[in-house]
């Protein structure tokens, strides 16, 4: 008893420690945005409800940036229209704050049952870690809805899909209505073989953008005529902060960006992605999915700015998860862990900011697009997790720890027979395969 006291003391005061190390890394390296994206969406549905404007036609004042998203997603946004601006904010950052908070939970709760950690010693240091992501701070900062969009991708590929639920899809397709770019998710399933699924999510997509059609046909009609195609609204492709691979051939020459370069890289990392995807989908890992369909979604969007990298976040937690599974000690544990650090260390070092001014150069090339190298590796070498099964996230599908017996380690650790896998469809999730990396 005494003994599991001194070890949450200690988990107490490590948690506290590092919340003020964070803290004083944030009050140093944090840029502070003053919720710029939100101002924009706000002074946009403000024109738009009380001025008798149309949403698309407002820029905010001395800038290039207006309302970008479809009708949908001024559709949901709405009730900002009646909030006042520092409500706007609270809600704002609450919203990113608690569906970040589930979404790591979701990801780090089974590698810490698995490894044996406090459960909420893991979630707190994960959060605190999160804090200090860059994409993360940048998005809390901004007022942005990545998180927001990364938790309804989340639910279908987490809970919903890994469960047979009818209803998988419909955050993807929700998502999607909200913002074009987690269409991609659609593709993923449809590349995995998820009919159902993919239907669902085009359906909800579909009917979200209709209703909001119905509702607002001036606006509609603006977004998908023009609006939508005025790229001069989002800003300078070769800027330093858009870290897709669109912006790395338009910093090799920003006058004049090869569009024919651009679409083979495209083109050669969804052929990456597909197969890798399939993968990771034959063996049940959605999490991996997500983290795979999150990583190439960053490198084909023509613009990727920094916040929008949050949908690496669960890349580099699944590393950790990977490397945690390895045999302790081992060379494959350190790398994959290392792998994690080095990743996470870059992401909250702001180093492409070094190069924003003058990228030129073999060391500018490298050092701009560091955060592009990330969502490569991530993409090329995240391994599948041959022991996820069909349980969400690499849950167990019990809802408890692996069950006695079970393996979860890296190749070289013995395996059950076939007698031994059929006891229960409990087991059968839990049972571990080799690892390996595809």
């Amino acid at each position: 008893m005494a003994q599991g006291a001194k070890r949450t003391t200690g988990q107490v005061v490590g948690v506290c420690c590092l919340a003020v190390a964070v803290a004083a890394f944030l009050a140093v390296a944090a840029v502070r945005h003053g919720f710029f994206d939100l101002k924009v969406y706000y002074g946009a549905l403000n024109f738009w409800v009380h001025d008798g404007g149309e949403i698309y036609d407002f820029l905010k004042p001395g800038t290039q940036y207006g309302f970008t998203y479809p009708p949908f997603a001024a559709l949901a946004m709405l009730p900002m229209a009646v909030l006042p601006w520092t409500a706007a904010i609270v809600v704002s950052v609450a919203a990113s704050v608690v569906v970040s908070a589930v979404l790591i939970w979701w990801l780090v709760d089974p590698i810490a049952r698995r490894a044996g950690w406090t459960r909420w010693y893991a979630l707190a240091v994960a959060l605190l870690l999160a804090a200090a992501f860059e994409p993360m701070r940048e998005t809390v900062n901004f007022g942005q809805v990545n998180m927001l969009l990364l938790f309804l991708v989340a639910v279908d590929l987490l809970r919903l899909l890994p469960a047979g639920n009818r209803w998988a899809g419909v955050g993807i397709g929700l998502a999607t209505a909200i913002k074009l770019t987690p269409g991609i998710f659609i593709v993923y399933l449809l590349v995995t073989g998820r009919w159902r699924a993919a239907l669902t999510a085009v359906g909800a997509a579909a009917g979200a953008t209709l209703a909001a059609a119905a509702l607002f046909p001036d606006a509609s009609r603006e977004f998908w005529t023009s609006a939508l195609w005025n790229t001069g609204r989002v800003g300078e492709l070769a800027f330093v902060s858009n870290q897709s691979l669109r912006g790395v051939v338009a910093r090799l020459n920003p006058e004049h960006p090869s569009s024919l370069a651009w679409a083979a890289l495209v083109l050669a990392t969804l052929a990456v992605w597909a197969w890798r995807s399939r993968a990771a989908a034959a063996v049940g890992d959605e999490a991996i999915g997500l983290a795979l369909t999150g990583a190439v979604m960053c490198l084909v969007s023509p613009v990727t700015w920094v916040h929008h990298l949050v949908w690496l976040l669960p890349g580099l937690i699944l590393l950790v998860d990977n490397g945690m599974a390895a045999p302790a000690r081992s060379r494959r544990r350190g790398v994959l862990l290392a792998a994690a650090a080095l990743g996470y260390g870059l992401l909250i070092s702001r180093i492409v900011w070094a190069w924003e001014k003058d990228f030129t150069g073999v060391g500018g090339f490298l050092g701009s697009n560091t955060y592009v190298w990330i969502s490569l590796a991530l993409l090329l070498f995240l391994p599948v997790r041959r022991w996820a099964g069909p349980g969400a996230a690499g849950v167990w599908s019990a809802g408890g720890p692996p069950p006695a017996g079970s393996v979860v380690e890296a190749p070289g650790v013995a395996q059950l027979d076939q007698a031994e896998r059929g006891r229960s469809a409990g087991q059968r999730h839990a049972v571990g395969r080799p690892l390996a990396v595809r």
